[in-house]
């Protein structure tokens, strides 16, 4: 199986558990990385024979926005869970980092790789 990935994705969220943390949004980044049978597409050279990661980029960023949080380990799994519904894909590694969470360290996140049942 190829891969097709997305990564440095960013987009700002209400996400933590502390009441400042819901007071303004936070930057978020996402490495996306996808199972995805590519022969197909490169035969073609047609796009709708692809993963379009464009269209996938902004459901993922949509879906991120749409409410708050507590947990980015929420996060990663509800993203999870739209892509491997939305895109037809076989496998999905979800990277969910939360830069500001930790003022010693440069980021902290979660990692999670889910498939389609």
């Amino acid at each position: 199986m190829d891969k097709v990935f997305v990564k440095g994705l960013k987009t700002d969220a209400y996400i933590g558990v502390y009441d400042w943390e819901h007071e303004q949004p936070q930057p978020l980044l996402f490495d996306l990385t996808m199972l995805w049978d590519q022969r197909a597409a490169a035969a073609t050279d047609d796009i709708q024979q692809a993963l379009d990661y464009d269209s996938l980029s902004k459901a993922v960023v949509q879906l991120v926005e749409a409410r708050p949080r507590q947990l980015i380990e929420t996060v990663a799994q509800e993203v999870a869970e739209l892509i491997l519904s939305d895109f037809a894909v076989a496998q999905v590694t979800v990277t969910v980092y939360k830069p500001q969470a930790v003022a010693a360290a440069e980021t902290v996140g979660v990692e999670i790789t889910r498939q389609r049942n």
